[in-house]
């Protein structure tokens, strides 16, 4: 098959390394990727959201699937953009049309969805500068602290958690009346905070059947110990050690199964990836939120413990023959440690030369924010490499990872040095 991977970041890198080992691979091209996809198949100048070209490049190509890594293509109807398109509609769009993108796309949609299907999540609100007084009626109602949300796409920034009331009100207004996270914050969600243990679980879908990936924790904190500013990711690890037999039903039944059977029974069609953020609350899981692509840089800890042939199972998904049969998976764990640029996730500066990026040996090394510079590799973002390696256990995989992290060098390289301090 020829396959066109959308994206630049490190998820991508990391899909274009698994789908790459598929015999059933011809020629693989990604749009625009990065300074490591290349090495893997062809990179494409091409934005994610330029459809127009997109669609010229996969008649030049034949191109027979797209697999859409971010999920700004996917809210603003990409999947839609091939069906409608006589030329392109028999191509396998791996990511959901844009309802089913929904429920990433608005957060007041996501949990609509949850309450309607008895999914379990914490109490909410959602609220605009015209009842504003009531958001701030709502707030007096809770506890701290106080979890405003951005109800669109807000680069997942869009999140404020706060102990102080009158604090949390002008956040509250500077979200809704100042615009801070512009467009996405013209409504807001408040919600129940939830005190518990942080929990990734991927589903991929065909809006019939489904299969649970391995499951991830990742760390959002710049800071050690979990503190500071969120960050796109900072680390992750799979498996989760305290994800037990019984929890692990608990999540199929009430929330898995519900979510894909709630899918179909409104008729919202999907067929990709269903990421849910969850909270373990005295060993109950609840729905922080749902994702409809794979998170990052739980791809990059979670895809190489996966032994079966990902791009057969994404043919089962274009084609909509997925059934429930569980993955391979590899029994090792897995450890990502993100090198991230100083600053980061503040202001940054780009074009730092990167050295060592070839020192991976049995790790494994991910391109995030890199690209070749004139023979040189430079970043280019502020999540700049991930190293993935797998061991016995979390400490062997991340022995393994911090030694390569120490080898691979630029100007105010930064990462965390206690990934999995909390297992």
């Amino acid at each position: 098959m020829n396959v066109l991977i959308l994206g630049s970041g490190g998820r991508e890198h990391a899909l274009a390394w698994k789908l790459s080992q598929s015999p059933l691979m011809s020629q693989l091209f990604i749009a625009p990727g990065n300074g490591g996809t290349g090495a893997l198949g062809t990179n494409i100048n091409i934005q994610v959201g330029d459809f127009d070209s997109i669609k010229t490049f996969v008649l030049e190509n034949q191109i027979e699937m797209v697999v859409v890594g971010p999920e700004d293509p996917l809210v603003n109807g990409i999947h839609d953009f091939f069906l409608e398109n006589d030329s392109i509609k028999h191509v396998h769009v791996i990511g959901p049309q844009k309802e089913g993108a929904q429920l990433e796309g608005s957060k007041e949609y996501s949990k609509n969805f949850m309450n309607r299907h008895d999914i379990p999540t914490a109490a909410y609100q959602g609220f605009t500068a015209e009842n504003i007084e009531e958001g701030y009626s709502f707030l007096d109602s809770l506890s701290a602290p106080y979890v405003l949300k951005a109800d669109g796409l807000a680069a997942g920034k869009g999140v404020l958690i706060l102990d102080n009331l009158e604090e949390a009100k002008v956040e509250l207004r500077n979200m809704l009346e100042s615009r801070k996270f512009g467009d996405a914050s013209d409504k807001v969600v408040i919600e129940e905070f939830l005190n518990g243990i942080e929990l990734s679980v991927f589903v991929l879908t065909d809006g019939k059947g489904y299969k649970i990936l391995p499951s991830a924790k990742d760390y959002k904190r710049i800071g050690e110990g979990d503190t500071g500013l969120n960050t796109g990711g900072m680390g992750a690890v799979s498996p989760v050690p305290f994800l037990d037999a019984e929890l692990s039903e608990k999540i199929e039944e009430r929330i898995v199964i519900p979510s894909v059977e709630g899918l179909a029974e409104e008729g919202i069609p999907f067929k990709g990836f269903l990421f849910i953020g969850l909270m373990i609350v005295d060993n109950e899981p609840f729905v922080i939120e749902y994702n409809v692509r794979l998170g990052d840089p739980e791809t990059e800890v979670v895809l190489p413990r996966i032994k079966s042939d990902l791009l057969e199972t994404f043919k089962q998904v274009g084609e909509g023959t997925l059934d429930n049969e569980p993955l391979e998976i590899i029994e090792e764990s897995a450890t990502t440690i993100m090198l991230v640029a100083g600053g980061y996730p503040g202001s940054y500066q780009k074009g730092k030369e990167i050295t060592g990026a070839d020192n991976g040996g049995e790790s494994i090394v991910f391109h995030a924010g890199t690209k070749a510079d004139n023979g040189s590799l430079v970043t280019n973002g502020g999540r700049i490499i991930a190293i993935t390696s797998l061991g016995k256990n979390h400490s062997e995989a991340l022995e393994k990872s911090y030694k390569v992290a120490s080898t691979i060098n630029f100007e105010a390289k930064y990462f965390r040095k206690d990934i999995g301090f909390d297992l």
